[in-house]
Formats: C-alpha cells, sequence, structure tokens
C-alpha cells in the first residue's frame, strides 16, 4: 500500500468474534483473549485485503477511513 496508511476500526461491541476479517487480512486484525476482533498496531495488508475484511464482517463493525481526505472507503454511504 502506498501513502498514508489507512485508519482502521472496529466496533468491539457489536464484533461477534466470527473472525472473518483476520481470515481475509491477517497482518492487519487479530483476535484478542476475549474472542473479539482488534486491528494490530501497524497495519500491513494492502489496501484490497483491508476493504475485503471489512466487506466479510457479517455486521459491519469494521470502519475503514482514508486519513488524506477523510472520506469513509467502508462501509460506502
Amino acid at each position: 500500500m502506498s501513502g498514508q496508511p489507512l485508519e482502521v476500526s472496529i466496533n468491539q461491541e457489536e464484533c461477534i468474534g466470527c473472525s472473518a476479517c483476520v481470515s481475509e487480512a491477517p497482518e492487519t486484525f487479530d483476535m484478542n483473549d476475549e474472542s473479539k476482533a482488534f486491528v494490530k498496531p501497524q497495519p500491513h495488508d494492502e489496501q484490497e485485503f483491508i476493504i475485503a475484511a471489512a466487506e466479510a464482517c457479517p455486521i459491519d463493525a469494521i470502519t475503514v477511513t482514508n486519513p488524506a481526505d477523510g472520506t469513509t472507503l467502508y462501509p460506502s454511504s
């Protein structure tokens, strides 16, 4: 991924721990001791994999933002 890294967040209250995001982007997402997904300190997956991980979340608990211009890449409005 070139340029500034994406801003990725997970709503911990909504996360159901299915780990679909980890399957799609394992260098960006991991599971904690409460079986909730979290974003690793330095996401390393390419943008396409991070977006695919957000799309794979069955409850849309993941938000992906481009910090350069503030646009939300997922979910789309």
